[in-house]
């Protein structure tokens, strides 16, 4: 008992010191239990394989294709269309949306739904999300205590009643419970957030980049007043020829910046795009959609010869409805060393070597956009380059001869399918539904699971690897690796010394310091205990204090529920709380200053309030 209350603090020292990474500290925690022979092989490792880890992975996964759609941010702006940019609005309505939705799913779930869509928001309003995401976590226990379905610890009590003959809970008896602990983490953390957690800079959403996005780039160079969008028609002559047989660049002076082929219907749920950069190879077919960059009297001359439709680009005017899935756009200064320098920018072989279009030059302020190809490349040149994304990062690779601004594979990384947001809402709904619905007979993990494969096998990812970039690997191993933990104290006898301790020396002073002993006892073994196996540690004890004192079980058990889910004064005391601990760059001290108050303001108030509204 005493090596592992020795490992535990020594955790907890570590955890709060901050000077090695929380995941790598959990570990050798582990590690140390094993060498001591507290635990066995099997049940170190058995965190790794627990339910609710392999739930996180899967969130991780549904929550980074709800990004990577834009559907987080097609939501956050129906909500920023409720708050406005109101801080107080917006910490309001993530608190009230959270609770609702805590109530009827899994807290790890409702935060990995909403973690996406509250940073698009904090992003939209110029809010630092440190204030919102620690709230978010909390929010979402604090909506558990709604119904009787909203967290572990509510069964949990719910079978004690029951094996005990008394009246079973309703759906909703925890309905009073659960608003008062909610008003509770409003009025406690919306001062907290801001003293505590507002020092940190907003994100520009650049990263601190140098560079600037496609977006930016092609309103910089006028890009949209120089393109025009065409449709190659059933019966074109261009349908079946390649661009070479065209010679489009000498006999119309037009660029092909970019074709675009879509499958499926426009809106239905299976569209596909394909974006490719054509080369004098590609061959067209009938409905490929066609960008091109010219004059307007060129434009009409090539469409009138080969009997286009033409297409109103669809996007904002000041990116002509170009899309950046597949395709990419960077600025490259050439250096005086380069090769290039004082060459026709045709006589290069930035197209036959890197496979990349030059679509404009910046130089000494003055943006040259026609008649590229003659144009005589100068030293300190900044080229507008176009390709896919795997080909304009491989730029980088070539610092001798130019040096690209920005960072393309960020960039990349940036870009949202956003054609494939219906699908990503489809599989968010149909999770919510299997996890929320009792009669259908799927398990939580089982549905989360299915979801995060659905993101992948649909499209919601550019590619598995995008998948698997979304997962949190800290996170995961921090609340794996310290799981075990409540496994060694058990065994040890700690838990089970500390919860009778407490209860054997309040039980003579009255119902009222028993229900206080019982509620903080729960509360201070949840920060090292599940909060499933601290209610199913002190339901009996609880349940036997009250029968030994001729009370009713209800107020001591609520207190049992209360405080195994009310735990915020630690980052790895419950999933929510670890899952928003990267995204907000909190520290393990953030979770104690911000949460430990909240913890016991919360104890204080339900000590008070559980004998009102269960009588002893």
């Amino acid at each position: 008992m005493i090596i592992t209350l020795t490992i535990l603090a020594l955790t907890a020292l570590f955890f709060a010191i901050g000077k090695i990474r929380s995941d790598v500290v959990a570990l050798c925690s582990l590690i140390l239990l094993l060498l001591f022979g507290i635990l066995t092989p099997a049940e170190a490792l058995a965190g790794f394989s627990n339910q609710v880890v392999i739930m996180m992975v899967g969130l991780f996964v549904v929550g980074g294709a709800i990004f990577q759609t834009g559907l987080a941010k097609m939501i956050s702006g129906r909500i920023m269309r409720l708050a406005g940019t109101s801080e107080l609005a917006l910490f309001l309505l993530i608190i009230v949306v959270t609770s609702v939705i805590g109530a009827f799913v899994s807290n790890t779930g409702t935060v990995a739904l909403m973690l996406p869509i509250v940073v698009s928001l904090a992003a939209s309003a110029r809010i630092p999300a440190a204030r919102l995401l620690m709230p978010l976590a909390f929010a979402s226990s604090m909506g558990g205590m709604l119904t009787l379905i909203g967290t572990p610890p509510n069964l949990v009590i719910q079978d004690a009643l029951v094996e005990s003959g008394h009246q079973p809970l309703g759906f909703f008896s925890f309905l009073p419970v659960g608003v008062v602990c909610i008003a509770v983490g409003i009025v406690v953390l919306l001062p907290l957030s801001r003293w505590l957690l507002g020092r940190r800079p907003v994100e520009d959403g650049r990263g601190g980049r140098r560079g600037k996005s496609p977006r930016q780039l092609v309103s910089e160079y006028r890009l949209a007043d120089r393109l025009a969008c065409y449709q190659v028609a059933p019966h074109s002559p261009l349908a079946g020829r390649t661009i070479g047989d065209i010679d489009l660049h000498h006999r119309y002076g037009l660029s092909l910046l970019e074709l675009r082929r879509e499958r499926g219907h426009k809106k239905g749920l299976l569209k596909q795009v394909e974006q490719r950069v054509p080369g004098p190879g590609t061959r067209l077919r009938a409905g490929d959609m066609l960008y091109l960059s010219g004059t307007e009297e060129d434009t009409a001359r090539f469409v009138a010869d080969y009997g286009l439709t033409p297409l109103s680009a669809a996007g904002s005017a000041e990116d002509g409805g170009m899309a950046f899935y597949d395709i990419g756009l960077a600025e490259l200064v050439l250096l005086p060393s380069s090769r290039f320098v004082n060459r026709l920018l045709s006589d290069t072989p930035l197209r036959a070597q890197y496979h990349i279009n030059v679509v404009g030059i910046r130089r000494r302020g003055e943006y040259l956009m026609e008649g590229l190809a003659q144009t005589r490349l100068h030293a300190g040149d900044v080229l507008l380059v176009q390709g896919t994304w795997d080909n304009v990062g491989r730029l980088g690779n070539d610092e001798d001869r130019w040096v690209v601004l920005g960072q393309p594979a960020a960039e990349a990384a940036r870009v949202t399918l956003d054609y494939k947001a219906p699908v990503a809402a489809c599989v968010m709904l149909l999770m919510i539904a299997l996890m929320v619905f009792d009669f259908i007979p799927v398990a939580p993990v089982t549905a989360v699971m299915l979801a995060a494969v659905l993101m992948v096998l649909t499209g919601c990812f550019k590619n598995v690897e995008a998948a698997y970039k979304t997962i949190n690997w800290e996170s995961i191993v921090l609340i794996a690796a310290m799981m075990p933990m409540s496994v060694a104290l058990e065994k040890t006898g700690a838990s089970s010394l500390l919860s009778h301790g407490l209860v054997q020396s309040l039980g003579d002073m009255g119902p009222l310091p028993l229900l206080a002993g019982i509620y903080f006892a729960t509360s201070l073994l949840t920060m090292f205990i599940s909060n499933t196996a601290t209610a199913v540690l002190m339901a009996p004890i609880a349940m036997a204090s009250a029968a030994e004192l001729g009370l009713s079980p209800y107020p001591f058990l609520f207190a049992v529920a209360v405080a195994a889910s009310m735990c915020f004064a630690s980052p790895f005391s419950t999933p929510p709380n670890a899952l928003v601990m990267q995204a907000g760059r909190y520290t393990f001290m953030d979770y104690v200053r911000v949460g430990l108050p909240l913890q016991v303001i919360m104890g204080l108030v339900m000590v008070g309030v559980l004998p009102l509204i269960f009588p002893f």
